[in-house]
């Protein structure tokens, strides 16, 4: 995948260069980020990209592990139902 169809708006981009973003901000960003992607875009391929564009060269910059976290595959959700959940158990 190319870097405009995978940071089209250059939101990561941009998030790189804001000197003392947060953890926070980055999160943020990254929503929006994914949200601004095309439907139907592969987002794992969109991910891996802007990884290997932007998140090699800074380690260490909150960002990286924000998107670093978002290739790891969501906790499958647990059903906590019916009586269980009424006794918060």
């Amino acid at each position: 995948m190319r870097l405009d169809e995978a940071d089209p708006k250059g939101l990561v981009r941009e998030s790189y260069r804001i000197e003392g973003i947060t953890p926070g901000e980055c999160r943020s960003v990254f929503m929006d980020w994914a949200l601004s992607l095309p439907v139907g875009a592969p987002f794992p391929d969109a991910l891996r990209t802007v990884i290997a564009e932007y998140a090699l060269a800074e380690p260490d910059h909150p960002m990286t592990q924000v998107l670093k976290e978002g290739l790891s595959a969501p906790e499958a959700p647990r059903r906590k139902g019916g009586r269980a959940a009424r006794l918060g158990y």
